[in-house]
């Protein structure tokens, strides 16, 4: 997935997140102020990957348990991985959305996994190429998820 924007600025931690748009496997779009008042967690990860192959029904699983809590993820299929159609059983078996494509700065990938997590203000707090354990999970998400939602 060639993403880079010319002159479009890496996001780094502290950044208020640049806007983008996912465009999710059923065709459906969702923008960053659509999520605005959730913490949002971007995974970028490649079949070819074993590290995030392994971090995938991790993050799934606990999408699944915290989303009541406002967590959204989006697992972001980076390119060289298999093409989209030969994902869907992965994708059916997963809670989170897949998504097909993103626009905005977040595409200029060096290794993945890659992780951007985005507090309920759309302030990047997180952004890292490492793969996520739980510990880490509830380190940097538990305390986002207990933050109260921004007035708007």
């Amino acid at each position: 997935m060639a993403l880079a924007l010319v002159g479009a600025k890496i996001p780094k931690v502290g950044d208020m997140a640049p806007p983008f748009e996912i465009t999710l496997v059923d065709g459906s779009k969702v923008t960053l102020d659509q999520l605005r008042g959730n913490v949002v967690v971007l995974n970028f990860w490649a079949t070819w990957c074993a590290p995030c192959r392994e971090e995938l029904p991790l993050l799934d699983r606990y999408y699944e348990l915290q989303q009541k809590n406002g967590l959204k993820v989006f697992a972001v299929t980076t390119e060289g991985s298999l093409p989209i159609y030969q994902l869907k059983k992965v994708f059916a078996m997963m809670k989170m959305p897949a998504v097909r494509k993103i626009s905005g700065p977040y595409g200029q990938i060096k290794a993945v996994p890659t992780n951007y997590i985005i507090d309920r203000s759309g302030r990047i707090r997180y952004a890292k190429a490492a793969s996520f354990d739980l510990e880490d999970l509830n380190a940097n998400l538990v305390p986002l998820l207990n933050e109260p939602v921004p007035a708007s």
